[in-house]
């Protein structure tokens, strides 16, 4: 696998920074020391989501969809009456775990591709909704949904408003005090871009009087004790603790380069070389409000398996393929990680030799 040029959405390829930790061995994590470096990363995150006052952020030791199950558990409870958001693969992953907790559900489809319209939410409005869950990128389509819109509606409809921003963190804005959001997730090897392993979970206020006064329904993941603990900078259990050092440092990184907005301008700016460039190749572009961090593509001539297998195979490149009924119909490609405009035209130059070659 050496020598892949990386184009999926995660694991994404990590600065020289970060690699060099990643080469060390794991270091004692129940020290002062450690416990600085986690207080470090919970305010560098709370201020690159411009949390309100008094929030908090905690750090699991899972992918993405624990901190997704960890939200639904400790945050909600049976009095709740949800509404999710469901355009794709992860907001259905959100009604799956909404239906294993027995909550009383109101589904919102959006059609693969297509942004939440303005009438489906207001339909629900002041039926005794509770919590509205959203993927803020449904990362399977590429769609970034309206995230004022969402945040308008549960605002008037006093609504609490929890966010998979996993994808979406640090590619687009996100305004946690504007959205009035009590919790936004994210993960390791998105766009933060070091290995897999941890979830981040930032909880406002809102979200933090729900959690101490919900029963507790779990061990490991349980955000009550995930709170307690980070009051000095430590986890319940033995966390990936490299991967929060990687993370310290890409942290440290984007700040020291001009901080969050200019890391989003970065990622916005590579989205819209290669969306620019793609429109000469027979692909389509599935989303009309797209994340800068994923594109989503339809091709025309043949099927999305076949390009996925062959850049693999024959050009060294890894793109990313959608899976279910979609694994023929779309694939993806990132805009998130150590990557370049260079890297782009050698994954245009592979579409160029598959033209010449007749596959596309």
């Amino acid at each position: 696998m050496a020598g892949m040029l990386n184009f999926t959405v995660g694991p994404v390829v990590s600065c020289p920074e970060v690699l060099k930790i990643a080469s060390m061995s794991a270091p004692y994590f129940r020290t002062s020391e450690f416990s600085d470096i986690m207080f470090q990363n919970e305010k560098l995150i709370l201020k690159f989501l411009n949390a309100p006052d008094d929030s908090r952020c905690v750090f699991l030791t899972t992918s993405g969809t624990g901190a997704m199950e960890s939200c639904v558990m400790n945050i909600l409870n049976n009095q709740d009456k949800v509404i999710v958001i469901n355009g794709g693969s992860f907001g259905q992953r959100f009604v799956k775990l909404c239906e294993l907790y027995g909550y009383n559900m109101a589904e919102v489809k959006c059609k693969f591709g297509h942004q939440v319209r303005k009438e489906q939410l207001y339909a629900l409005a002041g039926k005794g909704y509770t919590a509205l869950l959203v993927n803020m990128n449904e990362t399977s389509s590429g769609v970034l949904y309206d995230m004022p819109l969402i945040s308008k509606f549960c605002k008037e409809n006093n609504i609490l408003l929890i966010i998979d921003a996993i994808s979406a963190f640090i590619t687009d804005e996100i305004d946690m005090t504007e959205f009035n959001a009590a919790a936004i997730i994210t993960g390791s090897q998105k766009a933060l871009a070091v290995q897999p392993g941890i979830a981040v979970i930032a909880l406002a206020p809102a979200a933090i009087n729900r959690i101490q006064k919900n029963k507790e329904k779990c061990m490991y993941l349980s955000l009550k004790d995930a709170l307690k603990n980070m009051e000095r900078g430590q986890t319940p259990f033995t966390p990936a603790v490299t991967t929060l050092v990687q993370i310290n440092k890409r942290l440290t990184v984007i700040e020291e380069n001009g901080g969050i907005k200019a890391e989003q301008e970065r990622v916005a700016w590579l989205a819209s070389y290669f969306r620019n460039k793609i429109r000469n190749y027979p692909f389509e572009l599935i989303a009309g409000d797209k994340s800068n961090a994923v594109t989503a593509l339809y091709p025309t001539t043949c099927g999305a398996k076949k390009i996925v297998h062959l850049l693999k195979d024959e050009y060294n490149i890894w793109a990313c393929p959608n899976g279910g009924d979609l694994a023929d119909e779309v694939f993806r490609i990132g805009h998130i990680g150590n990557i370049t405009k260079e890297n782009y035209d050698t994954l245009f130059a592979a579409f160029d030799d598959m033209k010449i070659q007749g596959v596309i």
